[in-house]
């Protein structure tokens, strides 16, 4: 029995490092059974306190708190995983009670230094606890500087994007922005911003999948629905305008399902590598046609019919749209157009407009000399 006892603690320790260790430290997105576990388990209870209240804005409130909880039950999970493989371990090598063996793993694993004994044979046990405590907590405390990098970069293209693209962001109301505005020609370095953008959070979402969890300061705000607006009008530029699109967006459309693609794989959600141009699509003929009326109103230059460009924006939109939606089904993101349907029963917020406050032409000149 003891030697049971001994095998299940040197196998437990095993699955507790090897979990820390792809969470913590490799450099590659691997799935973490761990992280998906908590994040399944707390999302559901934070949803469920938010069932009362109803609506998004509960929902956000409510999902805040989703990210440090995940910390925080990690760290928790691992410390006690340790401490059961090291109880085990004390109590298969030796002829000490189940008290005594959790008391001196305890002791050795948060270095307390209270149950030291004259038992020279289980030294190395102890020692081993004793590194393993400050050292998995390090490791968490080295890790949350990483995640708040990641997330500061992200949030800070996701703000700007607010006054280009509406809040929540949607892709054709950045093209119409951009026309209103007469700033069609910041379009080609936005792109660049947001290819840039997509690289990193598929390295840095993959490799970290707590970052799903961390919520936008503002609520009307989502790096996902950043994203999607984005290719979306990409996706429109290309199909509108074939020959005066910059190239640059072909090139965002193409990091940003490569990067959700990278995510989807550390998640292991399923996904077509190369769907059929003509598979359908859930974004219907008729939105894309309402889109393509409100931004030519706008004066955005058309240069191919709208009937003829559908089949062009469809052949783009179908590299990403599965994942895009399924990404913010499961990040809980606001539900903004065009980004699919949520776990919770919320209408869609459309983009809020400023109002036009340009002066009026009708009023009289001023008189000569008036500073």
């Amino acid at each position: 029995m003891r030697m049971i006892q001994t095998a299940l603690g040197a196998l437990l320790l095993l699955l507790v490092v090897g979990s820390i260790l792809r969470t913590l430290v490799v450099p590659r997105g691997l799935y973490s059974a761990l992280v998906m576990r908590l994040w399944r388990v707390l999302r559901g209870l934070l949803r469920l306190s938010a069932m009362p209240a109803g609506g998004y804005h509960a929902q956000d409130r409510a999902l805040t708190w989703l990210a440090p909880l995940v910390l925080l039950g990690m760290l928790g999970v691992w410390l006690g995983g340790m401490l059961t493989a090291y109880t085990l371990l004390l109590h298969g090598t030796s002829d000490l009670s189940w008290s005594v063996s959790v008391r001196e793993a305890g002791s050795s694993l948060f270095t307390l230094g209270f149950a030291s004994g004259e038992r020279l044979q289980l030294s190395a046990i102890d020692f081993m606890a004793a590194a393993s405590g400050p050292l998995v907590i390090a490791l968490q405390i080295s890790y949350l500087p990483t995640l708040y990098a990641a997330y500061q970069r992200r949030e800070t293209e996701v703000t700007l994007l607010q006054s280009r693209a509406g809040e929540p962001a949607w892709g054709p109301e950045l093209l119409a922005r951009q026309s209103l505005v007469d700033t069609e020609t910041a379009l080609p370095q936005l792109y660049r911003d947001w290819e840039r953008l997509a690289a990193d959070i598929g390295e840095s979402h993959s490799n970290y999948p707590v970052l799903l969890s961390f919520r936008s300061p503002q609520p009307n705000r989502s790096w996902v629905v950043g994203l999607i607006a984005v290719m979306d009008a990409a996706a429109l530029h290309l199909a509108l305008c074939p020959r005066s699109a910059p190239p640059e967006a072909r090139l965002v459309i193409r990091a940003g399902f490569t990067a959700m693609r990278d995510i989807a794989r550390s998640l292991r959600i399923h996904f077509d590598p190369d769907p059929d141009p003509d598979l359908p699509i859930r974004l219907t003929y008729a939105e894309y046609l309402g889109a393509v009326a409100m931004i030519t109103a706008a004066g955005f230059p058309r240069e191919r019919p709208a009937e003829d460009a559908w089949a062009h924006f469809h052949g783009w939109r179908v590299n990403y749209e599965a994942l895009a939606y399924e990404l913010a089904r499961r990040s809980d993101a606001v539900p903004a157009l065009w980004t699919g349907p949520r776990d919770f029963r919320a209408p869609v917020i459309p983009p809020a407009r400023p109002t036009d406050r340009r002066p009026s032409s009708t009023l009289p000149p001023l008189p000569p000399g008036t500073p």
